[in-house]
């Protein structure tokens, strides 16, 4: 039996499948995504979503959907469903499904009376055209099929409605046609493997609703434009595919196509093959070549802090050294483009932000201790020192080294740290001063860049950076460590005391080289067990502490004062067990082999295979955010590594 399968009584309960959603990417930007059972929930949701550059940055949903209607004896069964205004669902297709199961690739059995229907779904790498197979597993009679296409035309972020622009027009191409909406567009090519009829017959489908987008406090309904119809016979063991695209297709080879596809996937049939599954969908080639780490899906891009966090977990954790290699030549590149002062060439967002590098030399650390000091000093030497040397001599708009051994930052007015939400333009949690992750981090920096410098036959930088790290972990003990055992969350001399129980003191502990006494290593971690830790990763706040609001839910503006105030996460909980095991050794083996039970869980919920961005922060835990999120992925992935290291010691 496949690992992610769901029978009829699953698949015919909206309540219980329409939360479900499944996602598919072609690894250079582009996307497919809806529930599982093809009903579009959110804005976001499309069966080809593609960037189109010559535009703006955004995704842009060509085509929303693709309904499937049998004929027979001249009655129609569509198997498609949408929800309209008015909480109103048509036409129902739902009713039909059997089972479905994402093994390889999704797979969706109808049956209509004596009509046994499969569909199969996969988008092609590194190409903007999604496949999709049709066969006719059984049939009595003489069966017909009909498609219609539901297009948008539009950004991801914004909604299409009837108007007199959009373009009818179309052309025929081989076994399809080829059209597009509105000028600056690519043409949109839907394509058969089989001749087919196509009836153009121009309708508008009015009020289609996105139940998510309404959740969020969003507008939520749009108009989809339908050109007409596809219409074909099918024979009792007979596959057609389907292929939309921004290119046109080899209707000849559309078999053989859909074969390579399917043979390239993965079994998802299990917990760790899901994970490395999701952790490849986060992969972005451009036409330029450059690699990228996607920060989720689906509505983030690739950003700094994310690309650093995620880059271990997602390539090195799966023995996939290659594209780390890959993608921080590109992080390079932008890294060093920023520390020059140059315009960034490079498609990573928030390069700016003070942590950045220090979580780089944090990327690399990790590189080193999977490949070795020697090959990280040829491939990433060069890069540890300017960047140390870039800190230390305060080229940094935002973050300088203080006399006392610590960096300092300003945060009061912007966001600077991962706790980025902001409310009437200013953060919600203005983290500013001595911030307790980015001098964890320095400390770390320092004493791995002061052993590569050693080894590298540099003694004289080696000591001079030893020697700033002794003064760093005085400071950061003095500043940090407080009367109760754990440590500030940040300190500012300009603003009073915030004694906030947060987890970014976690870092103190996890990281290889500790500021912290063994002793105190070891508080912080109580401290964070009892007051921090949830199924889902730690908490953004403890329930003890003033403000806490673990529900990330309703509009914008209420979740974005929830967004780092009670929530969980997992990239959280992935240093948090990286600390335990450090602190407790073989002992804590089975407890954290019990948190990874909660993650698994998640594998059959909100989308299939992956873990959203975070977690409501009290019971029952529900995912929120982003369906999938990259540094959540590698955070996991890293923690199955290191258990499988203590389990073979």
């Amino acid at each position: 039996m496949s690992y992610l399968r769901f029978e009829k009584a699953l698949m015919t309960n909206l309540e219980e499948s329409l939360p479900r959603e499944l996602l598919r990417t072609n690894r250079s930007g582009a996307y497919s995504c809806s529930t599982i059972v093809d009903c579009n929930t959110r804005k976001y949701h499309g069966l080809l979503v593609v960037p189109v550059p010559e535009l703006d940055d955004e995704n842009h949903v060509l085509l929303s959907s693709l309904d499937a209607t049998v004929v027979q004896h001249g009655a129609e069964f569509n198997l498609g469903l949408h929800k309209y205004q008015g909480n109103n669902y048509s036409p129902k297709g739902h009713k039909y499904i059997r089972e479905f199961d994402c093994d390889k690739v999704p797979t969706t059995l109808y049956r209509v009376g004596g009509v046994v229907l499969k569909k199969e779904v996969v988008f092609q790498h590194y190409e903007d055209r999604i496949l999709i197979r049709y066969t006719l597993v059984d049939a009595h009679s003489a069966t017909i099929l009909r498609f219609r296409p539901f297009l948008a035309f539009r950004s991801v972020r914004q909604f299409t409605h009837e108007n007199s622009t959009a373009s009818r027009d179309y052309s025929l191409v081989d076994n399809g046609i080829r059209t597009c909406m509105y000028a600056g567009y690519p043409d949109l090519y839907m394509q058969f493997s089989k001749s087919n009829e196509f009836v153009f017959h121009p309708d508008w489908y009015r009020g289609v609703e996105y139940p998510k987008e309404q959740e969020r406090g969003y507008a939520s309904n749009e108009d989809l434009y339908v050109p007409g119809f596809f219409e074909m016979n099918i024979k009792k063991g007979e596959s057609i595919v389907f292929a939309a695209s921004t290119s046109e297709s080899k209707t000849g080879g559309l078999k053989k196509l859909f074969d390579k596809e399917v043979e390239e996937r993965s079994p998802r049939d299990n917990f760790l093959h899901c994970l490395i599954n999701a952790a490849h969908q986060f992969h972005n080639r451009t036409k330029k070549d450059e690699r990228y780490i996607l920060a989720g899906y689906p509505w983030f891009k690739s950003r700094a802090r994310d690309t650093f966090i995620a880059l271990p977990g997602l390539t090195l954790s799966i023995e996939e050294q290659d594209y780390f290699e890959l993608v921080m030549k590109t992080a390079e590149k932008g890294l060093r483009e920023f520390m020059g002062g140059k315009p960034l060439s490079v498609k990573i967002y928030e390069m700016e932000q003070p942590d950045v590098p220090l979580w780089a030399v944090w990327a690399i650390q990790q590189y080193a201790k999977e490949v070795g000091h020697e090959k990280c000093i040829a491939m990433y030497s060069k890069l540890l020192y300017d960047i140390v040397k870039f800190i230390e001599e305060g080229k940094h708009p935002n973050l300088s080294l203080e006399d006392n051994g610590l960096l300092k930052t300003d945060g009061r007015d912007r966001a600077v740290t991962w706790m980025n939400s902001t409310a009437n333009g200013r953060p919600v949690v203005p983290r500013s001063g001595y911030i307790v992750e980015f001098n964890a981090l320095w400390y770390n920096a320092l004493k791995f860049i002061a052993s590569i410098a050693a080894e590298d036959d540099k003694a004289d930088m080696s000591e001079h950076l030893e020697t700033l790290a002794e003064k760093c972990r005085a400071s950061f003990v003095s500043t940090f460590v407080n009367e109760y055992g754990y440590l500030f969350d940040y300190v500012d001399e300009r603003v009073t005391t915030d004694w906030s129980v947060r987890p970014n003191m976690i870092f103190a502990v996890a990281l290889d080289y500790s500021p912290l006494s063994q002793t105190q290593r070891k508080d912080v971690l109580d401290i964070c067990t009892k007051e921090l830790l949830s199924p889902k990763g730690l908490r953004s706040l403890s329930p003890k502490s003033s403000g806490y609001n673990p529900m990330y839910v309703g509009p914008q503006t209420q979740r974005d004062y929830a967004y780092h105030q009670g929530t969980a996460w997992p990239w959280l909980g992935g240093f948090y067990m990286e600390a335990c095991l450090k602190i407790y050794k073989r002992t804590s083996l089975s407890f954290v082999e019990r948190q990874m039970v909660g993650y698994e869980d998640e594998m059959f919920n909100l989308c299939l295979g992956t873990i959203p961005e975070l977690f409501d922060g009290n019971p029952p835990f529900k995912g929120r955010g982003a369906i999938s999120f990259a540094i959540n992925v590698a955070e996991i992935l890293r923690t199955l590594e290191l258990l499988e290291k203590f389990n073979f010691k």
